[in-house]
């Protein structure tokens, strides 16, 4: 007949293996729909909630690798100076454990560390904020991405309570998923500064391709203006023809800083909701190349205003790629951009098109399909989501781009939604 005890590690067993559930899945759909650091401290408060735990840190090492950081906490108090804090521990004396299961990356666990600290002199300057709740037994678990160490996870084990492979084994699966988390948030930091490069390598570009040129033929012009002005018998009519081709020249060179300027300041998209954005993108290329630009957006639902804020800002600096080249190179009277979400069984896609009916590309090898014109930067914002970009045209029939992106699992769906109102996606639908 089970007893009491029983029930009750059969319990904190089911807690456990709840919250790796919950964890896992979490890390693997939450992407950059939350910061890293919201992620870190869902885990930390999974494992205090799980576990005989009164309160749990999650520390990860900063850019250097030399330097802990706290992103995670749960029970403790946050302490903004609290590793100023721990660093005078450690002057004074104190032996850091956290370090040693981040050096070694093996776990370390600490019978009765809350006494040995609060009558420790070195460690007066973190007793008060180590004290309350009270603890007894100690744990720090590494946080392993392909055996590097990334971070560490600490445990603060409730009065009375001994940590035995069980509570060692569930850590060191939550430090799993944590450290998971953080390598993720770190090759998102990594892939945002390539693009960051990719875009001034852009604008480099086409500073270079547009203004740097008219600028240079601005200036020829304006040397053919002082001769003629320097003859005797002027001829007016030369002078008023260079000086007329001289004014076209400083317009266009306007317009194309106008829109590189627009470009440079494009909102953030937790402020601004994509159909709007891409509607000032289509006006901003119609004054630039003298075309027309329509937007077509088919949500019925209000649902693109809920996309994550990353992904909203990669589909249209896609979208707004492909429509530069239109402009430059494709010598079209009208482009059209129609942007959807598709639902292919469980999962949801964003779906955008950009085509124009210019020229086409010409028949054999087509750089701009390998990289050329900024197909590479384009592809690779799509992976990020999943996607992928194509590209289909013919000769005298126009090009078309089509951009998908996998949008994650959980979307606000209600029109006035935001976090609270989103809604989980599932092999059922939206429920």
């Amino acid at each position: 007949m089970p007893t009491a005890g029983t029930d009750a590690a059969d319990e904190r067993r089911r807690r456990r293996l709840e919250a790796i559930a919950s964890v896992a899945a979490r890390v693997a759909t939450g992407r950059s729909v939350e910061s890293i650091e919201a992620t870190l401290e869902a885990i930390a408060a999974e494992v205090l909630d799980a576990d005989a735990v009164a309160a749990v840190q999650v520390l990860t090492v900063d850019e250097t690798g030399e330097r802990f950081q706290m992103m995670g906490t749960a029970g403790f108090e946050r302490v903004p100076d609290f590793f100023e804090r721990l660093q005078a521990c450690e002057d004074a004396g104190a032996q850091l454990r956290i370090v040693e299961a981040y050096e070694t990356r093996r776990p370390v666990v600490v019978p009765h560390r809350f006494a040995s600290i609060m009558n420790d002199p070195a460690w007066l300057p973190v007793r008060e904020a180590m004290r309350v709740p009270p603890w007894d037994w100690f744990a720090s678990v590494p946080m392993l991405v392909h055996d590097s160490p990334v971070g560490v996870l600490n445990a603060y084990f409730d009065p009375g309570v001994q940590v035995g492979p069980a509570a060692l084994d569930f850590l060191l699966a939550m430090a799993a998923q944590a450290a998971q988390a953080a390598s993720y948030a770190a090759l998102l930091d990594r892939e945002r500064s390539v693009a960051a490069q990719e875009e001034r390598q852009r604008l480099a570009r086409d500073l270079h391709d547009s203004v740097v040129q008219r600028v240079f033929s601005m200036g020829m012009q304006a040397e053919s203006l002082a001769m003629l002005a320097g003859r005797d018998g002027i001829d007016a009519g030369r002078v008023a023809a260079v000086a007329h081709d001289l004014g076209e020249a400083a317009g266009i060179v306007l317009k194309d800083l106008r829109a590189m300027v627009s470009d440079l300041h494009h909102t953030p998209f937790e402020r601004r909701r994509l159909g709007e954005a891409l509607n000032d993108l289509a006006r901003s290329a119609e004054a630039r190349g003298g075309l027309e630009v329509r937007v077509a957006v088919e949500d019925p639902e209000s649902r693109l205003d809920g996309l994550p804020a990353d992904l909203a800002d990669d589909a249209y600096r896609v979208v707004a790629e492909a429509l530069q080249n239109a402009v430059k190179h494709a010598d079209a009277h009208t482009v059209t951009i129609q942007v959807r979400l598709s639902r292919r069984g469980a999962q949801h896609w964003l779906v955008a098109e950009v085509r124009d009916d210019g020229r086409g590309l010409p028949v054999g090898p087509r750089p701009c399909a390998d990289g050329g014109f900024g197909m590479t930067a384009m592809r690779e914002r799509a992976r990020r989501w999943d996607g992928g970009v194509t590209l289909s045209s013919a000769p005298g029939a126009g090009t078309a781009v089509r951009l998908a992106m996998l949008v994650p699992v959980r979307v606000p769906t209600a029109r006035n939604g935001g976090p609270a109102a989103a809604r989980r996606i599932d092999e059922g639908g939206a429920s």
